[in-house]
C-alpha cells in the first residue's frame, strides 16, 4: 500500500538545492525580518529539513509545522515552531537566541584565556510534543507543560552546526533549571570550574536518588549544604566551545583539578520533609 506522504511547506518550494551555499546570498545584510539579522526562513526551514528535524517531527505526526519570528528586542530574537497552527498549546519549540559579545563579569579560579568571546547565546530553548501528555509512569519535570521531544542530541547539533557557519567561538546556554545544567554537562562546559564542581558534587551526593526525582528536591529548594543552609540554584554561563583556546581551556588539567579540590569541600543533604510537603502543593 503506498502512503502519502506529509505535504512540504510552502517556504520550502522556493529553498534552492544545497549543492550550492544557501547561505552566501545574505550573509551582508542585517535586519529584524531575517533570523539573527542573516537568514530569511526560506533558509531556516532549509536547514531543519537537511539536519532532519522534519524527518523527526514528521515521526512524532507533528506535521504540517507553522514557524513564527519575534525580533521585536532584536538583536534577541524569539524562534517558534508551532503543530498546524501558532497557539501556545501547539507550540513544538519555543527558541531565544542571538550572536553576542561575552565577557567576564567575575574574576575565576582559573584565568579564562580570552577577553571577549563571539558566542551563538542560548538564551531560553524549549522543546516539547504537544500531542503526548504526562502520566504516572512518565511525570513532569520542573517547568514542563507537556514531554520533551527526546531529540536533544540533534537539537544540540543543529545549534553546533549553526554556531560554525555564523563563525562563532562557541554556543553559550544559561540552565534556567538545575536539570538542564546537569543535562547540558554531556555536551557543554561551565566556564567557572567551580560551578562544574558544585553540580557534579550534588549529583554524586545522591546517587540513589532518580534524576527526576532530583530534579524537582533541587526546584523546590530542598537541598542543604553543609553548613544546613537552604541551597538555591542560581544559573552561570555553559559553552560548546568551537576554538582552539576555549577547547585546551576546558581540557586543561588546571580546570579539572579545580573542579576536583572544590568538590572535596563540597556537601549536601535532602531535606525529605520539605520535599514531602512542597510536592504536595505542586500543580501537574
Amino acid at each position: 500500500m503506498k502512503r502519502n506522504r506529509p505535504k512540504e511547506l510552502p517556504y520550502l518550494r522556493e529553498v534552492s538545492s544545497f549543492q550550492e551555499d544557501i547561505f552566501s546570498s545574505l550573509t551582508d545584510k542585517k535586519g529584524t525580518s531575517l533570523f539573527l539579522g542573516k537568514y530569511s526562513l526560506n533558509q531556516v526551514a532549509a536547514v531543519l529539513k537537511k539536519r532532519n528535524f522534519f524527518k523527526e517531527a514528521q515521526k512524532r505526526r507533528l506535521w504540517p509545522l507553522e514557524f513564527d519570528l519575534d525580533s521585536s528586542e532584536y538583536p534577541l530574537q524569539r524562534f517558534r515552531i508551532f503543530y498546524k497552527k501558532k497557539s501556545l498549546e501547539n507550540m513544538v519549540v519555543d527558541l531565544k537566541i542571538k550572536e553576542g559579545v561575552f565577557r567576564l563579569k567575575k574574576k575565576l579560579a582559573l584565568e579564562f584565556p580570552q577577553s571577549q568571546c563571539n558566542f551563538l547565546i542560548l538564551e531560553w530553548l524549549t522543546l516539547q510534543n504537544p500531542l503526548s501528555s504526562f502520566s504516572e509512569e512518565k511525570s513532569a519535570l520542573p517547568g514542563q507543560k507537556f514531554p520533551g521531544l527526546g531529540l536533544g542530541k540533534k537539537v544540540v547539533d543543529l545549534f553546533i552546526y549553526l554556531a560554525r557557519i555564523t563563525h562563532s567561538d562557541g554556543l553559550l546556554a544559561f540552565p534556567a533549571y538545575f536539570h538542564n545544567a546537569l543535562l547540558f554537562l554531556r555536551y557543554f562546559h561551565f566556564i567557572n570550574p567551580e560551578k562544574t564542581a558544585e553540580v557534579q558534587a550534588i549529583r554524586k551526593s545522591f546517587p540513589d536518588v532518580k534524576f527526576k526525582q532530583l530534579a524537582w528536591i533541587v526546584h523546590l529548594n530542598c537541598v542543604r549544604d553543609g553548613q544546613g543552609n537552604v541551597y538555591e540554584w542560581k544559573a552561570e554561563e555553559q559553552v560548546y566551545p568551537l576554538n582552539r583556546d576555549l577547547r585546551d581551556y576546558f581540557d586543561s588539567k588546571k580546570y579539572q583539578a579545580i573542579v576536583r579540590e572544590r568538590q572535596k569541600h563540597l556537601s549536601f543533604e535532602i531535606d525529605w520533609d520539605c520535599f514531602k510537603e512542597k510536592m504536595n502543593e505542586v500543580k501537574f
